[in-house]
This record gives structure tokens, C-alpha cells and sequence, in this order.
């Protein structure tokens, strides 16, 4: 029996080797980006429910973009504070901002992605880079970092949402290397020619994409989605890039409560059942290996079963995956989180059986 066990866990680890280095590897090992700049007019679209206080920040920084010609659309999805009228005063002020006013609709009430649908629309250019109300660039150079990677064949262009390091807690540990091992999953399946999702809070693809699929019609009744359902059903091995460069990262202010965030991911995790079957079999293989990662060496251990083994092989797999996270985080500006590696994968891999285990019983709550 206990044989049986050692030859699961040797596997396990087989298929975390494959992962990490074979797979995820494709990005941690990449060479260094280049920004080869263009001269595309881009619209830049923001969809904002209720976010006065973010958009009054982030806005400005938005209109501060180094780059040639480029609009702002700014999308007020039927906000019941002021964040429309915050967005009539940023019209009246910068020339190149656009405003799209959403009415509630009563067979789309509350849907996010009808109103970026229609900010879509009145878009003046093809070229469309996204991201939320309640980001900011990291540089002057986001619409110019972002729009570089864009070629004839490469419409659509994958790039890194990251969260703030506000503080030294804990929390903003995990969320933040959940981030990174969430972009090199995603980024290291772009460079295979398998891309399976983006994130909306950094991300831009031409136009005709969009109703080259009939933009969100397929998942319209699904309430989250608009990134990466989007994505999983738009995206080609011909048709997408990524964009790593450092100027090309978006920030947001992330969950302070451990309960913030696991809702937060609950939504998450409830979208990618809807992925394709691939790419649901590639996710639940990986997170069912970190599992058993964890669980298959206490019970060889705690039954006294060569030890050394056991041992020797955690050890060798925690160097191969720490080596290729660390690689990935230098690339993404995220190597204080490696420190803590061993440990937040821990809390990450039970917080995710949590998870799973919730949306089992119970509907997250999407857009507000």
C-alpha cells in the first residue's frame, strides 16, 4: 500500500516537473521584451460601476499617457453615486475623452458586459486596450508598452494586472504571488500557442476580434467573464501575445480582509468551469498535483517510509518550482513574495480546496 502511495507521489511530482519547467518555463526563461513602439491610434476603455473615489484618481493618469493619439472612453455603467457626474467634468476637461452613459436595462440589468459592449461600440479607433476603474499604470508608457506587442498576425495582446504592495501583511503576500503564478500560467500557455484567458485589468485587442465572435453574446447571461471568457473563446495560438515589459503593468489597491478576498476569488474560480475542455483539464490537473503535493509526503512520513527518499524528492521539486516562480517574479516585479514561498503555497493550495468546496454549495456574487 505504502509503495502504491510512493509511486503516486513520484508521479505527482513528474507532473509538477512538467509544469513548472516545461510549461510555466516558457516565460520564467524568456529573454527580456522589446518595446518596439507604434504608431496606432488606441482607445483606452473603462467600465466603472460606483467608483467615484478610484476614477477620480486613476482617470488623471490615464490622460497623462506619452503617446501619440489615443482616446478614453470611460463607461459609467449606471452608477448610483457620482461617478458619472465626475466623469462629465473629465469630458469637459481632456479633449480626448469620450463618455458612454449606460441606462439600466431590464434584460441586461447589471450585466458589466453590456455596457463594455457599448463602450466597445463608440469606440473611435480598432486598436482597444482595457482596464478597470479601480487601476492605474504603472508608467507614462502603459498605452505605448501595451500597443508595441501588436503585429499583423498578433491582435490580441495579454498583459500583467498587478496589486499594490500596500502593506507587510500577510494577505497581501498571498494575493500578490497568487498574481504571479496566475499571469505565468497564463502567459507561459500564450507562448505555447494555447491561451486560455487574460485579465481585464490589463489587456487590449483590436476590434474585429470582438465580433469576429460575437463579442460576449455566447456568455452574456454569465455575469463575470468579460476578460477571460472573452479570451478563452477569442484567443489563438496565431492571433495573441503577451506583453511583460515593466512600463506595461497595471496596479490595483487589493482586498485588506481575508473574507474581501476569498469572495473575490470564489467569482473567479466560478468563471473557469466555463473555460473549454482543455483548458478546465490542464487547471484542475495542476491544482489537483499541488494537492497531492502536499498531502501524499505527510502520510509516507508520518507511516516512516524511507524518509530519505521522500525527502530528497520534496526537496528537489520545491527546488525546481521556487526556481522557476523566482525567475517568473523577477520579470514581474514580485520577488519579495518568494520568500515566503513554501508557506503561501500552503495557505493558497487549502484556500483553493476551500474554495472549490464553497462554490460547490453556494452562487458567488458578481458584478454589483
Amino acid at each position: 500500500m505504502l509503495l502504491s502511495v510512493f509511486c503516486l507521489f513520484i508521479a505527482v511530482v513528474v507532473v509538477q516537473f512538467l509544469y513548472y519547467i516545461v510549461i510555466f518555463g516558457k516565460f520564467s526563461f524568456a529573454k527580456p521584451q522589446v518595446n518596439t513602439p507604434k504608431r496606432i491610434p488606441v482607445s483606452v476603455i473603462v467600465c466603472a460601476k460606483n467608483e467615484e473615489e478610484n476614477v477620480k484618481k486613476f482617470v488623471p493618469l490615464l490622460a497623462e499617457q506619452d503617446y501619440a493619439t489615443f482616446e478614453i472612453v470611460l463607461i459609467d455603467d449606471a452608477s448610483s453615486d457620482n461617478t458619472l457626474e465626475i466623469f462629465e467634468e473629465f469630458e469637459k476637461q481632456y479633449p480626448n475623452v469620450k463618455l458612454v452613459k449606460v441606462e439600466n436595462n431590464e434584460a441586461f440589468w447589471g450585466n458589466k458586459k453590456f455596457a463594455l459592449t457599448l463602450g466597445i461600440k463608440a469606440a473611435k479607433y480598432d486598436y482597444l486596450l482595457f482596464t478597470d476603474a479601480d487601476c492605474h499604470p504603472v508608467s507614462k508608457d502603459w498605452i505605448s508598452s501595451m500597443s508595441s506587442q501588436f503585429t499583423m498576425s498578433k491582435t490580441i495582446v495579454l498583459g500583467y494586472g498587478a496589486y499594490d504592495k500596500i502593506t507587510n501583511s500577510f494577505l497581501n503576500k498571498i494575493i500578490r504571488f497568487e498574481t504571479l503564478l496566475t499571469a505565468t500560467q497564463y502567459f507561459s500557455w500564450a507562448k505555447i500557442g494555447k491561451p486560455y484567458m487574460g485579465v481585464g485589468r490589463n489587456m487590449a485587442y483590436r476590434r474585429d476580434e470582438f465580433f469576429k465572435v460575437r463579442g460576449f453574446m455566447d456568455h452574456m447571461k454569465i455575469r463575470s467573464g468579460d476578460d477571460d471568457l472573452f479570451i478563452n473563446q477569442a484567443a489563438t495560438g496565431d492571433n495573441t501575445t503577451i506583453c511583460y515589459l515593466p512600463e506595461s503593468f497595471t496596479y490595483s489597491e487589493p482586498k485588506k480582509t481575508f473574507k474581501d478576498w476569498f469572495t473575490q476569488k470564489r467569482r473567479h474560480v466560478s468563471t473557469a468551469k466555463h473555460y473549454k475542455l482543455f483548458d478546465r483539464n490542464q487547471l484542475g490537473l495542476f491544482y489537483a498535483s499541488q494537492l497531492l503535493f502536499i498531502i501524499l509526503p505527510i502520510i509516507l512520513l508520518a507511516f516512516q517510509f524511507q524518509w530519505i527518499a521522500v525527502v530528497s524528492i520534496t526537496g528537489f521539486r520545491y527546488l525546481f518550482a521556487w526556481l522557476t516562480m523566482g525567475f517568473a517574479a523577477g520579470k514581474l516585479k514580485e520577488k519579495d513574495v518568494m520568500y515566503w514561498f513554501p508557506i503561501i503555497e500552503i495557505v493558497l493550495i487549502f484556500t483553493q480546496l476551500n474554495v472549490f468546496i464553497t462554490n460547490t454549495f453556494s452562487k458567488p456574487v458578481h458584478w454589483k
